[in-house]
């Protein structure tokens, strides 16, 4: 049986065949009530709105037990990850000092009884912030009743956690499998809304950033099935980064923003200050996220001011001083690259997208089918990272090897929907998971003759490659992406005064000059094996404080490690005769994985 009725929808006592019936999520807002919009196959569980484009799979019981059962193996298989350092609970340590029983329950006004249920333990510690050792209250970090990490905080607001062991959600257990959470940026945060009565809490455990790597293993485990999330994070403006982190990657739709009362920045100052009715009350207030694309100049106050003191930044480098400085790179923009068959546009975006991901922690996400078998493509990335051959030889060793695997298994994903059809819709959807589950930044499509074009009825090839654009360009928007797109050109004739090809411009794009027109960069790649050189012809950048169009980059490319040397152009001396070809050549040999910090990646 298929619980139609759990998803909002009418089915008439029927359990069989294809009936069509109201839709729940768009027939609020029409203006036509009760219109049937809604086909459902009640024998497969398929709904499909023809108003508002609404899919659902409803599952039946055996699909539903499939589903707790996967559930249940992922937690396993994820409960104890061998490389990270586990702690040892000690429970004699949970005997609290008179000082720390006054401090919690009068300073914090947080409930006694909570010092025993989360096992917090009190231990005299040696903390960085004086290099001396400090009585500390700890916060003992569990997962499925295993001892995971602790944090260290003293009276002096010195912290640390323990060297080695892994980031995970304080109190993760709590919300295995309740409808509803709330995350807060603290653990005392998380332990007033406990005290309020809540159970169903966690905190982010390393306070407000937007880098929220720790969260990939939770998300389909713990957060993937709730219905609402309560976001409860400080007022300041670090708080308000991790708020906007926690919603791109969780869903605006089920996301509520808890605002506290005034004077108040977080959630345990305001049950000192109000008391635990008013701590409830700010989760009956909280707010929903704003609908996306309706605004007002009130959605956008403080952006504006920042823009109005400050200017426009330049978006993101990537290490090519050539490029640069006529181009920079945001999330939330689309990207079409073309080029001449064989000239490099799959070896130059490749090695574009390594490095804005080494340089600003965008994960990259790629649907590249030319790019198969997957092994392949990870032995090219894996000689632009190192800078060496792939294989084994002087410089490449072993924990090289498991280093560079590690560094790539987290940062690049491919998608290869296997038997379903290679849509723009199907790509676009496993892109958005990805999102949610890994934190993906950069959607590659390479290139686009590998979709497959589906045209409706009555649709020309020029609409469907508008509204595949138009698909493209507002996943990047929603999903704060740079979504880049290889595009072939068609064919390009050659100069009949001296048989040489032209260089190819967005316009030669196969289809439609709408590649150009809706873009919000154009690049095109040209090889020029006479003179050696790569050019990158930058046709467009649509902000002006992003870069300039009309411009280019020259590179020599190094066939050993695939990497892209800038340089410039100019007369070369060769035993021959003198001819043009690249000159003060910047060479890297460099292993761009060898500075690696906990903060970042960086360039050595």
């Amino acid at each position: 049986m298929r619980n139609f009725h759990q998803y909002g929808i009418e089915t008439n006592g029927r359990n069989s065949g294809k009936i069509k019936t109201i839709c729940p999520q768009c027939n609020d807002t029409r203006g036509h009530k009760g219109d049937k919009s809604l086909s459902v196959n009640l024998s497969e569980g398929v709904c499909y709105c023809h108003h508002c484009g609404y899919k659902l799979h409803v599952p039946d019981d055996a699909e539903e037990r499939q589903r707790r059962e996967h559930r249940e193996q992922l937690r396993k298989a994820n409960q104890l990850p061998s490389h990270f350092r586990r702690p040892t609970y000690d429970p004699s340590k949970g005997n609290h000092s008179e000082n720390l029983l006054k401090y919690w329950t009068q300073t914090r006004c947080l409930n006694q009884e909570l010092l025993t249920d989360l096992r917090i333990t009190e231990e005299c510690v040696k903390l960085p912030g004086s290099n001396e050792m400090e009585n500390c209250l700890c916060f003992n970090y569990f997962e499925n009743g295993v001892l995971i990490n602790t944090k260290y905080r003293s009276g002096r607001k010195h912290f640390k956690m323990v060297t080695g062991a892994e980031l995970i959600p304080y109190n993760i257990d709590a919300i295995a499998d309740t409808p509803e959470c709330i995350i807060t940026e603290g653990e005392f945060d998380a332990c007033a809304f406990m005290s309020a009565g809540r159970k169903d809490v966690v905190s982010v455990p390393a306070g407000a950033q937007n880098n929220l790597n720790w969260m990939d293993r939770f998300v389909e485990t713990h957060f993937e099935q709730k219905k609402v999330i309560y976001i409860a994070a400080d007022e300041d403006g670090a708080g308000q980064l991790l708020r906007h982190e926690l919603i791109r990657r969780l869903g605006a739709e089920r996301c509520r923003l808890v605002h506290f009362g005034p004077e108040c920045k977080d959630a345990n100052e305001h049950l000192v200050r109000y008391g635990v009715s008013s701590l409830l009350f700010t989760l009956a207030q909280a707010e929903e996220v704003p609908l996306e694309g309706v605004f007002t100049t009130n959605d956008c106050l403080e952006n504006l001011r920042i823009l109005f003191e400050n200017g426009l930044c330049s978006g993101a480098d990537t290490g090519w001083e050539n490029l640069d400085k006529n181009c920079t790179f945001e999330t939330g923009r689309f990207m079409v690259v073309t080029g001449l068959p064989g000239h490099g546009k799959s070896e130059f975006i490749d090695e574009l997208a390594l490095r804005l991901c080494l340089r600003h922690e965008w994960k990259i996400a790629y649907f590249s089918p030319e790019n198969s078998p997957v092994e392949y493509h990870h032995a090219k990335l894996f000689e632009k990272l190192t800078g060496l051959h792939f294989g084994p030889g002087a410089g490449m060793t072993e924990a090289l090897y498991n280093h560079t695997l590690g560094w790539l298994a987290d940062n690049v994903t491919h998608i290869l929907p296997g038997n379903d059809a290679y849509t723009v819709d199907t790509i676009l959807e496993k892109a958005r998971q990805l999102v949610y589950r890994r934190g993906v930044r950069i959607l590659i499509i390479d290139p686009l003759n590998r979709l497959d074009q589906q045209l409706e009825a009555g649709q020309t090839e020029l609409m469907y490659i508008t509204s595949l654009l138009g698909k493209l360009s507002r996943f990047a928007i929603q999903h704060k992406c740079l979504v880049i797109l290889v595009a072939h050109p068609r064919k390009v004739n050659r100069s009949t005064a001296t048989g040489e090809l032209r260089r190819v411009e967005m316009n030669d794009i196969n289809g439609s000059a709408n590649f150009g027109n809706m873009s919000d960069y154009c690049l095109c790649v040209s090889r020029e094996d006479a003179k050696q050189l790569v050019t990158v012809y930058i046709d467009k950048v649509r902000f002006k404080h992003l870069g300039s169009g009309n411009t280019c980059a020259k590179f020599v490319y190094n066939r050993i490690n695939g990497r892209y040397w800038p340089c410039e152009e100019g007369i070369v001396h060769d035993p021959d005769g003198d001819k043009l070809g690249p000159v003060d050549t910047i060479f890297d040999h460099e292993n761009w994985l060898k500075n690696i910090t906990e903060q970042g990646y960086l360039f050595g």
